[in-house]
Order: C-alpha cells, then structure tokens, then sequence
C-alpha cells in the first residue's frame, strides 16, 4: 500500500462514505488512477465500493479496527518486524496492529508463526512462514480460535517471542481485554515466559475493561506510539515496565 492508498484509506475510514471524485481532488490524482487504488484496497478488504463512491466497511472485522489509526499501527509493526529474526518461532496474537505485523512478516521472512487468529492465519498463506493454528472453539466475531482446547494447544508449543493487543491500560487494573475467552489465551501465552511485547497505540492507554491479561512482570516490552500521555510513561516505569515509543512515519 502506497502513500496515496493510504491517504485515501484514512480519508474514507473518517467519512464513511466518500465520492471518487473527492478523493481525486484530495490526493491530486486523476478519478481513473483513484479507481485503480480503490480496486486495490477492495480486493484487500480494507473498503468497500458503490457506484461513484469508497465507502468503509460497517463492521467490527480486524479489517476494520485496522483501518483505524492505519499508519501508526503500520509503523508500530515495522519496529515488532525488525525484532524478529530469520528462522524464528513466535506467538502473534489477534487484533490489528498484530494483523498489520503479519502482513509485513509475510512480504519476506522464513520464520514459524503461532497464532490464535484465523486472520492472521489466513494473511500468511501464501507466506514463506511456516503456520501453526491453534485448535479450539472459533469465535466468528474476532476470527479466533479460544476455548480448552486453545488453551492446551498454547500449553504444548514453543516460541522465543509473543506479541499481544491489548484493550485498556490504566495503573489501577494493568493490561485488560473486552473478551474474557480471548484474554485467557493471552494470559496462557504471557505465561510462556517468552519475550512478551505489547503491541499498541497510544489510544488504549487510559481505558478499563473487565478481564486482566497477566502480571505486568510478564511483559518484556510495551510498543507503543509518541503520543503516549507522561502520565502513563510514569505509570509504566513505575510499574518496572520497559517502553519504546514509535513516531509516526
């Protein structure tokens, strides 16, 4: 994806439903050579087309959420893809900045990715990785894979470094996550006492949901962006937890 593709994503992602002709005046570009951007982000399922118009997807896919934010979460995976090396095993868990992560791993690299996600599964198809998908209940929604039967698979592998998305952060609760069956598997996978990295943006931190993700001295590392508030950059050191905050490419 380009940086006119981009534009043209944020763009839409913003105002839901945007005319071609608009986004031709926006970028500088003629309708023909939009037209052919938008093709490009269809077949990526990143929007949709009508007649004359982009429009952005109305649901609550990993597509979605990753249209959201779409260049800081990129440059947030760059930085996860320059810690992993050839030949490695890691855990990539759901949500969309690790989405992002996934796309990048699967542009050049021979490693073995673990994953709970049917998506990111899904991205890596046509991959040189070598792909483990957990077993277990799928949960349509998010397009993962939770339940016993996960959380035994998780049990039985090995990696050298995970990845998670996070919900919230707030100093009171730590990491918490909107769904309790998807935070189970994140706890099991902080468990494994790898590297753990949490891979977010700067907009999570602040917000409370009900299910903890683990002690926070599982987590290696927190990736984030530039415009984390001081105030949780205190928090985090206070906490003895590692940052690196990313600026927006």
């Amino acid at each position: 994806m380009n940086d006119r593709q981009q534009r043209i994503l944020q763009y839409v992602t913003d105002n839901q439903r945007v005319a071609v002709a608009e986004l031709a005046g926006i970028t500088g570009v003629s309708v023909v050579t939009v037209r052919h951007d938008l093709n490009y982000l269809e077949q990526g399922a990143y929007l949709k087309r009508e007649h004359g118009f982009a429009v952005a997807a109305d649901n609550d896919s990993v597509d979605t959420r990753m249209r959201s934010n779409f260049q800081t979460k990129k440059s947030l995976a760059e930085y996860a893809a320059s810690l992993i090396d050839e030949g490695e095993t890691v855990f990539i868990e759901n949500g969309s900045t690790n989405a992002i992560l996934a796309r990048l791993l699967a542009q050049a690299r021979s490693i073995t990715v673990i994953t709970a996600s049917v998506h990111i599964a899904n991205l890596l198809r046509e991959s040189r990785c070598e792909v483990i998908l957990l077993g277990g209940v799928l949960q349509k929604r998010s397009e993962s894979m939770v339940g016993p039967l996960a959380r035994l698979a998780l049990e039985q592998v090995h990696f050298s470094k995970a990845f998670i998305g996070i919900d919230g952060y707030h100093a009171d609760t730590g990491f918490t996550g909107r769904d309790m069956m998807r935070a189970e598997i994140v706890a099991t996978a902080l468990r494994k006492c790898a590297c753990n990295y949490v891979l977010t943006d700067s907009t999570k931190f602040g917000e409370i949901h009900p299910h903890s993700l683990g002690e926070l001295f599982l987590i290696h590392e927190v990736i984030t962006d530039a415009h984390l508030p001081v105030l949780f950059r205190q928090q985090l050191e206070h906490d003895g937890v590692r940052y690196t905050l990313i600026d927006e490419k």
